[in-house]
Formats: structure tokens, C-alpha cells, sequence
């Protein structure tokens, strides 16, 4: 027996009014007023009742469909339209017409709860309000808002029936789900709020709903009429709460759902759409609000099955509703409302109420001024980039690590791990994959069955298995398979490795699990969405931080509020350029550039690399690696660096060095090889060597001495297989004697000193070579693997890079035919780093633009990345300084500089503060801590010849950086 409850409502129910403005006035109330009273006595009885009906039509229907609805539009003066499913063109010209064909502006609505994609294809979907919800900085949901209603205005729609203020606290609810921001009333409130600032901001009415709270059932009210049995307390209290503070905060409109509220409407069964109790009494009288109430769907089966048609729609208005969302028969519902109004059942006074509100609100959403949607640029105005500016601020802020045994994540200490990746779910994760690997390398692991899992997975100790569920609407399924589960025990299990749990899906999915006692990591993206998937790889090896908070309790062991903030440890983002205050229309300036270069034949293929404030905005590769390739240059596509060995090889060692005091800039040649003693050079310092003011030779062609009559290769230098006296690999099947190396130090201490001033030499490089090696007793390229490239995660940076990787993933450099006589091919360039074994300290390097953007990103952060320590900051500033400019030479400590004249090795628009270098074979790299800004250009312009110098005559590289300059907006 269902007991009255409703009239000690006011002992439960905050008694007074809350005293909110009315949401629906303006600033200029009065020219409000007037045009509302203007157009109201304008009106006739059935006009003034047709604008109670908000009617719906798909735009994709066709024009049988959308002809009934203009009919109903001229004939019966309905108030709105609400658009269904449909495309934003066809929309937006159905829209024309119906407003040219209304005597009263139509208010039109739409659904766009997460975007316009909730109903239009060709537009732009944002994150769920599930994923919102975890959000701890609100902000950035106001932004998501604001630009929902951006494109609801452009779009020429007025209300969006948005945000969903149900309290989401079962989750076996069907219906709502991932539309709800959480289950905790405050924070669904404040969420609630900051969405409709954002909207309301843009211009576009809000509604919250579904009045009084949808989130306590397992029903779909769209079939049946759940039922919420909740007290008085627990409504005030949960589902009631996010509704009173969003109104505090401007709602302009309050949807009503259907829903049988025993605690506040005493008919049993009866709908809260119809209840006079709840509408009136609670939401209009208690909760004081003074907007638009709007009825759920009225064609939905909770509802459309109490009464007869007309009868519903009637029941409906005199509970408390101003307007009736999608009637099932309009002209029956207003044949009933003018009997009810000439019988007196509806007073004028109420008729007027509802209507003048309505009229109100399409004065507040700028229908006083109408103007028809614009068609042209319709479809790129509503997918701009700063769409995925807001998204992904979005995904970052929401991603939770519920779960982080020995502060795994992020992960640190790359030289050590061996990492696994395991594929769950029906969607896909490539992109998580990718992601990964962007990072380290990161294996993907397949198996049908657990055995076959455990075998494969012994060989790593660290598992990171991907749950990807279907991103393409909020309602897809998200629970484990129950082999999934299985396995997810299982390898959790594994004493060999730890794991991690990354979950694209709702967290609701994580109840099945049965514990979480053997998982180490557990981070929630909520979403399957590529950003969410790039993200969460960020957050797993330290790009990015994490600070969001379970909206939802996901188990047991992670109830709401879960999330453990996780800081970033600087490894490179990715991201796109307005995130970091560049232009993407004006970065394409890059693009014309490059590909005039490939048509004007200065290089076969290109690599371009431009990162700003620690994130990668534009990673691009051209051509191919031959004029004749089949094949295209890719982001794994290995080039030889040339002289950009020098700073980002045997310089990170000197200034190891230096910081250890094995190396001082005051020592001398001599210092370093005492055989230098009686020599020329004794008294370069490492200083003046480094700065190119050592009076050093260019450089030494060491290899002409090697070549016979016919200069081709001598047999008394080489042999075509290697052995103990001949162990230089310079090619293929060209091996130099060990004992040349004695002769190439021999020269160089020969060398007489040049005339005193600046000199681009390679020679010092090879002392210094020599000296890193000796005093370590290791060979250089081993030096700097374990030093720098290992703890870094670099995974195709290398000296001979043939012994890693395929021939087909190395970029040719060139058809020597003076020296090798052969194709340069995994091999260095440069003729004495080759004759080294392909180690110089002066080129050897082989490496990719992301690797290289890595190492500069590392100089830029004063010697830090990734949570390691390399340098000191006074180490890195002490080599990144000028200390010959009043001698003309711009050159720091191993870097290059900028000109100090007119030109130079720059656009001449970077700051003093940074630096680089460039190579022969066509690279370049350079940093700018000023603009934060890492630029890599990677090339072989020396294929087929060196002797082709259309890049260097042409300063693309320079005109590219220039490009990068001018493309920097805030």
C-alpha cells in the first residue's frame, strides 16, 4: 500500500525558495518584455497553443517526412523542432526552411548531450559525461560546453537539451550510464554547472535532466516506467542536489522524465511527466525554478501508454510542463487543449504563463534577430582543431590510476625492461600500440589460449594489457569476456613480470574482476578513442601526469574518488599545434616547402620533426628513400646524422666527462694524447676545439692515401672479408687494416695550426674520440648506448646500424663512385668515420627525427628527461654558451650558435639562447629554449651525389624554420 508522502514534503525538502533569478531574462529585460507581449498578442488561441509542441524529425527522412513537419509548422504554429538523426547540411537547410515557413521563429533543439554527433553524422563527438566526471579540474568541462554549444549555434540550434544531471549510483542502469557525470551528487553538480556556463556562454539554452534523477533504476524508461524507491532524505539528498546547484548557476531549462516517484507523487504508477506534485510542487514551488520545464519524449512507452492521445500531452502541460517534447498526434493533443481551455480547464493565466516563457527563451537564444544558417564552410566550421584542443585537454584530465604498485607508472629505468602488450576487448588498440612504441619498444603479444600467453609472456617483465571496448556510442557493451577474466588473473599472476591494466572502457567494467590483489597498475582512459588511447600512453611512461578521480565505484577496492595523482616525468608528448600555441594552417607553409624541395630534387625523402613546450605537434615524412623506391620514407625510417654526431654523441660524453673531472675545457691536445706533445697541436685546447677556434684543419681526406692507381680501394689497406689485422668493416666486403688507425692519429699530429680564426673542423672530434675511449676502456658507441641512448628508451639510435636492423629500413646516403664504389647503405657517409668501423666522433650516427627531437628535448630541460638526471643544468648552459663572440665566432661548446651577422646557420629568427647543428648528408636540429621549440629536418641530399647542393643553396632547411617561427601564435 503506497502511503502519502507528499504534504510533509516541506520537512525534507529545502522549505524555502531558492530565490534564483529567472534563468530566461536578459540584460535588456525590457526590450524582452515588450517583444514577448508583442509577439503573444499577436498570436490566436491555436497559434498561441501550437507553440507548446516541440515536434521531431530526422533530416535524413526524406521529404515526405519533412513536408508533414512544414505542414504542421504553417498550419498548427508549433513552437520547435527538435532534429533527430541526419547529416548538418540537410539539417541546416530544413532549418531555413521551416524558419522562412514559421510566423513565430521556431526554437530549435537537439540532443547533443557529448556533441552534435550524439545525433549527426559529420560532426564532432566529445568525451562522454563519465569520463567528464573524473575530471578535477572543472574548467576544462566548461570548455568541453562551450564549444558543444559552438556548434549547436552554428548549426542553428538554440536549446540543447544538456547537461544529464542524473546521479549515476547503479550500474546496472541502462539508459544512462556513461551520459551521467558520476555518482556523487556533488560532483555531478559541479560538472553540471561548469558545462552550462560553458554552453550558455556560447549562447545556447541549457536543460538539465532527467528531472528528478534517472540514475537509481535498471529500467530504460524509452520501454517501461521505472520506478525510483528512494525517501524523501535520499532524494533531497542525491538525485535532487545536482538539479538545485546547476539551477543556481543559470540552467535556462529543467527536462522532466518519466518516472514513477512514490515518495513524491502518491498515484501509484502514475509519471513524474505528469505529476502535478512533482513539477509543480517540487520543481516550479520548492526548488523555486522560474526556466522552461520540458517533458521527456512524450512517444516514449513510459508515458505514451497512460492516457489517449492528446490526453497525455494535456496531463502533462497542467502538471507544470511550458513545453511538450514530441507528441505523438499534434493535431489531436491541440483539438484537446482548446476543448480544455474553452471548457476552463485551462485558465489563460496558465496558457500564458507556459507560452511567454517559451516566447522568452527563444528571445534569450536571439530569435528577435533571426538570421537563416549559413551552408558554406558548414561542415569544416563544426570539425575545427580546437575541437581536439578541448578533447584532449579533456582525456588527460580524466585519465585515473586507480592502482600503482612501487610507482610503476610512470615507468622509469628503460635500459632494463623488456615490455609486453596484450590485446582485450572487441575494438581496436593499435593506436595504444603505437603509442607505446613511440616511447620504447613494446611488444605485441598474441595467443589463443592462456598457456600459450604464459609461454610468450616468460621472456618479459613488465605486461601492459589493453582493454578496448567499442568507442562509438556510450551505451556499447563493456564488460570482459569470461576468458578475458581468466586471463586477466592469470597473467596478473605472472612472478616473471609486473602488469598493468589499462582500461578504454566505463570503470563499471572492472566489477567483474574478482580482485585486483596480483595487478600492479591500474590506469582508466574510459574511452577507446585514439586521444584516449595516445594519452594513456603518455601517462604510463611519464609525458603526462594524472589526476582524475573515479566518478564511479568500479569494485571493491576502487570506490568513487579513486585516483592516485601521478606526476609526469618530461618525456616527449604528442599533441597538434594549437595546444601549444602554434597554427596548423600556417605550419602547412612547412609541407609546401618540403615537397618543393623533393620536386626540386634536392633530396629523395625527408623526415620533418617540430616539437614545442615538450610536445611533438608535427612529425611528417616525404618522399622516398630512393628516386627510384617503391617504398616511402616512414617515422621508422633510419638516416645517417653526419655531424649531428657530434652533439648528440661524443659531446653528451665530454660534458659526462667534464662533470666526473676527467675532461676540463682548459686541457689541452696534449693533454689528452701526450704523444701530441712535441706537436703543433699541443697547446688546443678543448675549449677552442670545440668552439671551431682551434686553428684545426677542415678536415683530413684520410682515404685518398688508401686508394690505388686506378683510385679504387689499395689491397694494401683492405680486404674484401674481415680478420684479425683487418677488422674495419668500411662497407660491404671492404675492410681496412687495424693498423691504419695509428696512421690517421700519426697525421693529424702532423698537422700544422691554420691562421687564427673561426674554423669548422672535424679534427678535434677524432681526439676526442680517443680520449673518451681510453679513459673509459670501452668503445665509444657502447659509451654513450649505456650512458644516454638505453636509460633514454631510444631504441634506432646507433652507430652501424646493419647490425640491428634491415638494410630496407636505412635510408641510402649515397652511389659512391670515388671510394667504396657501391651503394652507401647502412654504412656511415662520412669516408674517416668509416674508416673507424663507422664509429667517428665526429659522424657514424644513424637515428630517426623523433629520436633526435628526444636528445635536444633533454638539452632544452637542462639535462633532464624521462625521471634521469644526465646533466647538471650548469653544465648544459656552461656548453650551450658563446664564449669567442667578440672574436666573430658564434659557435658555443660543440653546438652551433646563431649567426652574429646577417646570415648564417638560422632562419635569424631564433633566440641567442639556442642552438644545433647540421650535417652533411642533409640534416639538421635545433633548439630554442626561449620558444621551447625542437626542429628537426633529417635528409639524404646526397643521394645519388654529394655533389648535388640545391638543399644547402636554397636554405630550405632555414627557410623551413623560418615557416616554424611565423606559425607561433601565443
Amino acid at each position: 500500500m503506497r502511503i502519502n508522502l507528499f504534504l510533509p514534503l516541506l520537512l525534507f525538502i529545502c522549505l524555502q525558495s531558492f530565490g534564483q533569478d529567472n534563468p530566461l531574462v536578459v540584460k535588456d529585460s525590457v526590450a524582452q518584455m515588450a517583444w514577448v507581449e508583442n509577439r503573444y498578442a499577436n498570436l490566436s488561441l491555436e497559434e498561441r497553443i501550437g507553440q507548446l509542441f516541440m515536434v521531431s524529425v530526422a533530416s535524413n527522412q526524406g521529404k515526405t517526412a519533412a513536408d508533414r513537419i512544414k505542414d504542421l509548422i504553417k498550419e498548427e504554429g508549433i513552437g520547435g523542432v527538435i532534429f533527430l538523426v541526419g547529416g548538418p547540411v540537410q539539417q541546416a537547410r530544413l532549418t531555413n526552411e521551416y524558419q522562412e515557413a514559421s510566423k513565430v521563429p521556431l526554437l530549435i533543439g537537439s540532443d547533443a548531450e557529448w556533441g552534435m554527433a550524439m545525433r549527426l553524422d559529420s560532426t564532432y563527438a566529445f568525451p562522454w559525461n563519465m569520463t567528464l566526471g573524473a575530471i578535477q579540474d572543472s574548467t576544462i568541462v566548461e570548455k568541453v560546453g562551450y564549444q558543444i554549444g559552438k556548434h549547436a549555434k552554428r548549426l542553428g540550434v538554440h536549446i540543447n537539451f544538456a547537461p544529464d544531471l542524473d546521479v549515476n549510483n547503479n550500474p546496472k542502469n541502462p539508459i544512462i550510464g556513461n551520459r551521467s557525470f558520476g555518482e556523487d551528487p556533488k560532483n555531478v553538480a559541479q560538472k553540471g554547472r561548469a558545462f552550462v556556463r560553458g554552453m550558455e556562454r556560447a549562447g545556447v539554452l541549457s536543460s538539465g535532466k532527467h528531472f528528478p534523477g534517472h540514475g537509481d533504476t535498471a529500467t530504460d524508461s524509452h520501454t517501461s516506467l521505472p520506478i525510483i524507491n528512494s525517501s524523501l532524505e535520499r532524494l533531497d539528498s542525491i538525485e535532487l542536489y545536482p538539479f538545485k546547484k546547476t539551477m543556481e548557476a543559470g540552467l535556462s531549462s529543467t527536462m522532466v522524465a518519466h518516472l514513477d516517484v512514490p515518495s513524491l507523487e502518491p498515484r501509484e504508477g502514475h509519471p513524474s511527466t505528469l505529476s502535478k506534485s512533482i513539477i509543480t510542487g517540487v520543481l516550479k514551488n520548492q526548488l523555486g525554478f522560474e526556466g522552461l520545464v520540458i517533458t521527456d519524449a512524450l512517444n516514449m512507452k513510459a508515458v505514451s501508454e497512460f492516457a489517449p492521445e492528446g490526453k497525455v500531452e494535456l496531463e502533462a502541460f497542467l502538471a507544470g510542463n511550458d513545453m511538450l517534447l514530441m507528441p505523438e498526434n499534434v493535431l489531436k493533443a491541440k483539438e484537446t487543449f482548446v476543448q480544455a481551455y474553452n471548457e476552463g480547464l485551462i485558465t489563460e493565466e496558465r496558457l500564458s504563463e507556459s507560452v511567454k516563457k517559451i516566447l522568452m527563451a527563444k528571445y534569450k537564444a536571439g530569435l528577435y534577430d533571426y538570421k537563416p544558417v549559413k551552408l558554406e564552410n558548414l561542415v569544416a566550421d563544426l570539425n575545427g582543431v580546437e575541437n581536439d584542443v578541448v578533447y584532449e585537454q579533456a582525456i588527460e584530465g580524466a585519465i585515473t590510476v586507480a592502482k600503482n604498485n612501487f610507482s610503476l607508472m610512470p615507468i622509469k629505468k628503460l635500459d632494463n625492461k623488456k615490455i609486453a602488450y596484450v590485446h582485450f576487448g572487441d575494438d581496436s588498440g593499435s593506436v595504444f600500440h603505437e603509442s607505446l612504441n613511440k616511447y620504447f619498444k613494446v611488444t605485441h603479444i598474441k595467443a589463443k589460449d592462456i598457456a600459450e600467453y604464459k609461454k610468450e609472456l616468460a621472456n618479459y617483465n613488465l605486461v601492459i594489457i589493453g582493454f578496448h571496448k567499442d568507442n562509438s556510442s556510450p551505451w556499447k557493451g563493456y564488460k570482459f569476456s569470461e576468458n578475458e577474466l581468466f586471463w586477466l588473473e592469470e597473467i596478473s599472476r605472472l612472478r616473471t613480470s609486473n602488469t598493468i591494466l589499462a582500461l578504454f572502457a566505463r570503470p563499471y567494467a572492472m566489477l567483474d574482476v574478482l580482485n585486483f590483489d596480483t595487478m600492479d597498475g591500474v590506469v582508466v582512459g574510459y574511452q577507446n578513442s585514439e586521444i584516449a588511447q595516445e594519452k594513456v600512453a603518455e601517462v604510463i611512461f611519464g609525458a603526462i601526469g594524472a589526476t582524475g578521480k573515479l566518478p564511479v565505484s568500479a569494485h571493491g577496492e576502487f570506490p568513487v574518488g579513486t585516483g592516485l595523482d601521478v606526476a609526469p616525468i618530461q618525456r616527449m608528448g604528442y599533441s597538434i599545434p594549437e595546444r601549444v600555441g602554434m597554427s596548423s594552417e600556417l605550419l602547412a607553409e612547412v609541407d609546401t616547402l618540403v615537397n618543393d624541395g623533393l620536386d626540386s630534387l634536392m633530396f629523395p625523402g625527408a623526415q620533418v620533426l617540430i616539437a614545442r613546450r615538450g610536445k611533438v605537434i608535427y612529425n611528417k615524412n616525404f618522399g622516398k628513400p630512393t628516386y627510384q623506391s617503391k617504398d616511402s620514407i616512414t617515422e621508422e625510417s633510419i638516416y645517417d646524422l653526419a655531424s649531428l654526431t657530434k652533439i648528440l654523441s661524443t659531446l653528451p660524453m665530454i660534458m659526462k666527462m667534464e662533470e666526473e673531472g676527467e675532461i676540463a675545457l682548459n686541457d689541452t691536445f696534449k693533454d689528452l694524447i701526450p704523444e701530441y706533445a712535441d706537436t703543433d697541436l699541443k697547446d688546443v685546447s678543448v675549449l677552442k676545439a670545440l668552439s671551431h677556434y682551434g686553428r684545426l684543419p677542415s678536415w683530413i681526406a684520410f682515404y685518398l692515401d688508401t686508394l690505388n692507381k686506378e683510385r679504387k680501394p689499395s689491397s694494401e689497406f683492405y680486404r674484401q672479408n674481415p680478420s684479425e689485422a683487418f677488422p674495419y668493416k668500411v662497407a660491404e666486403h671492404l675492410y681496412l687494416t687495424r693498423s691504419y688507425k695509428d696512421s690517421i692519429y700519426n697525421r693529424i699530429g702532423r698537422q700544422s695550426l691554420k691562421s687564427n680564426r673561426y674554423r669548422y673542423s672535424d679534427v678535434g672530434y677524432y681526439v676526442f674520440k680517443e680520449y673518451i675511449e681510453k679513459t673509459y676502456q670501452k668503445p665509444i658507441d657502447e659509451l654513450i648506448d649505456e650512458f644516454l641512448y638505453q636509460p633514454m628508451g631510444l631504441q634506432r639510435t646507433t652507430f652501424n646500424p646493419l647490425k640491428k636492423f634491415s638494410k630496407e629500413t636505412i635510408v641510402p646516403s649515397e652511389e659512391d663512385d670515388y671510394y667504396r664504389y657501391q651503394t652507401v647503405q647502412g654504412y656511415v657517409h662520412d669516408m674517416g668515420a668509416a674508416m673507424q668501423g663507422g664509429v667517428g666522433g665526429h659522424a657514424g650516427l644513424f637515428s630517426t627525427a623523433n629520436e633526435v627531437a628526444k636528445i635536444m628535448q633533454m638539452y632544452l630541460q637542462d639535462g633532464y628527461y624521462g625521471g634521469e638526471r644526465f646533466f647538471n643544468a650548469r653544465t648544459v648552459k656552461r656548453f650551450n654558451t658563446c664564449y669567442f663572440c667578440n672574436k666573430n665566432v658564434r659557435r658555443g661548446v660543440g653546438f652551433d650558435k646563431p649567426q652574429l651577422e646577417e646570415s648564417g646557420p638560422t632562419c635569424g629568427c631564433v633566440s641567442r639562447k639556442s642552438f644545433g647543428h647540421s650535417g652533411f648528408t642533409g640534416t639538421y636540429t635545433w633548439a630554442d629554449p626561449d620558444e621551447e621549440i625542437v626542429y628537426v629536418f633529417l635528409s639524404n641530399r646526397t643521394y645519388p651525389s654529394a655533389t648535388n647542393t640545391l638543399l644547402i643553396k636554397s636554405g630550405l632547411r632555414t627557410r623551413i624554420q623560418q615557416a616554424i617561427y611565423d606559425s607561433i601564435i601565443n
